[in-house]
């Protein structure tokens, strides 16, 4: 493994990609960046310097690090393995470092792929949304080898206020299910507080700011229940993206055979909100189904 990063290739500029990718190149990186739109990659460019690419792997081409930041399992399938993707550009020595919420699984096999070709990778899925990203402030989860993560760790500290090495291959994933599960059930549970608060005839606001000193407290409540209250939820993390990834967590607990009712319950009330039209709305939107019933 190289000890020196100098050139980045970029692979997914969206919400959350555009600007870690950002962060990366004021940092005074040699960017080479690819995305499936590529007015939004000319974008990137005019704005933050560097290389854009047709494809994932020239993309990939002599860099030191390449970073993923796509969709799902699929999506990295396609920009790693794929014909055109990274691995067919990248060379012995770099390292690969996956962004996207995907599954263990997934992590495992491209752990497998890169180490056949002499390259290091880590599973690293984000937390903190969009205004993490852009604030420099996500909590990165990652999974892989001591060395690989000594090597990438301050470079990742340019869009993370937490970065934590979790265990081999897979760990960085199997950790963001957990955080994804926790926060099922918080928002859930934030959403029938306010909706019991409303029928009493209690001020919201009022509650809200009573409990949230307490042991309820939790950042849900403190940067959700605004919105909440005023029934806004064109902002976010959307539901779509959550449903996604509460259908990875909820595969792997059939295979660890671990339980998970609060979860399979919070996730078919987001496909009620899903019918009702609201993919796009923040996970907050919870509140938005039990107002429905009203």
């Amino acid at each position: 493994m190289s000890q020196t990063i100098s050139r980045i290739a970029f692979i997914g500029l969206g919400v959350m990609g555009y600007p870690m990718a950002g962060h990366l190149a004021r940092a005074g990186l040699e960017a080479h960046v690819y995305n499936r739109t590529m007015s939004k990659a000319d974008a990137w460019v005019e704005r933050f310097g560097g290389h854009r690419h047709a494809t994932p792997r020239q993309a990939a081409e002599q860099a030191d690090l390449v970073l993923l930041c796509v969709g799902n399992d699929d999506d990295v399938r396609h920009v790693t393995l794929g014909d055109d993707g990274v691995l067919h550009g990248m060379q012995a020595g770099s390292l690969l470092v996956d962004h996207t919420t995907a599954s263990a699984r997934l992590a495992e096999t491209l752990d497998t792929a890169c180490r056949e070709r002499g390259i290091g990778f880590l599973d690293a899925p984000v937390s903190g949304g969009q205004q993490g990203a852009e604030n420099g402030a996500l909590t990165i989860m990652c999974g892989g080898a001591d060395a690989d993560f000594a090597l990438v760790e301050p470079l990742l500290a340019h869009y993370a206020r937490a970065i934590n090495l979790m265990g081999p291959a897979g760990s960085g994933q199997l950790t963001k299910m957990v955080n994804q599960v926790c926060i099922a059930g918080l928002i859930q549970g934030l959403s029938e507080g306010l909706h019991f608060a409303e029928r009493a005839g209690l001020d919201q606001t009022r509650v809200m700011e009573v409990i949230s000193q307490g042991a309820a407290g939790s950042w849900q409540m403190e940067n959700r229940h605004r919105t909440m209250i005023d029934d806004e939820y064109d902002h976010g993390f959307a539901i779509d993206w959550m449903r996604k990834d509460l259908a990875i967590c909820l595969e792997q607990a059939r295979h660890l055979q671990a339980r998970l009712p609060v979860t399979a319950l919070v996730d078919q009330f987001y496909a009620d909100l899903q019918a009702m039209g609201g993919g796009r709305w923040d996970t907050s939107a919870l509140l938005r189904r039990l107002r429905a019933f009203d």
